[in-house]
């Protein structure tokens, strides 16, 4: 098993800047892909971005390339999520997830953490 659990969420204002993390606990996961999904309400999950724990190379949604940076800190077993420049429309949801081959599809991802929220004022 592999437990995750997301913090760092919060109230921010449009422009504003959050880090979210995501502690990695369980079995060992360092070939594991990481990811970051999201879900506003009313809508779809979607994909945000994803990180190699063994490589630390990194995929994102096109949408938010350039403003969301995914990291990780192996001695500490976290995965990060930078968000920058955030709009009202990054409010949501945002939940890690973990599997041994990750992709673009929530379906492909067996972990989940519990999500922290995110809110952009305008």
């Amino acid at each position: 098993q592999v437990q995750l659990v997301e913090s760092g969420g919060g109230l921010v204002q449009a422009g504003g800047s959050l880090r979210l993390s995501c502690v990695v606990s369980g079995r060992t996961f360092s070939s594991y892909a990481m990811a970051w999904f999201r879900q506003a309400p009313g809508k779809e999950r979607e994909f945000v971005g994803v990180i190699s724990w063994s490589f630390g190379s990194t995929y994102y949604a096109d949408s938010l390339k350039g403003r969301f940076t995914i990291s990780r800190d192996n001695a500490k077993k976290t995965v990060y999520l930078q968000m920058n420049g955030l709009k009202p429309e990054d409010t949501a949801v945002y939940y890690c997830a973990a599997d041994q081959v990750g992709g673009q599809s929530g379906a492909e991802y067996a972990y989940w953490g519990q999500g922290t929220q995110v809110t952009v004022s305008s």
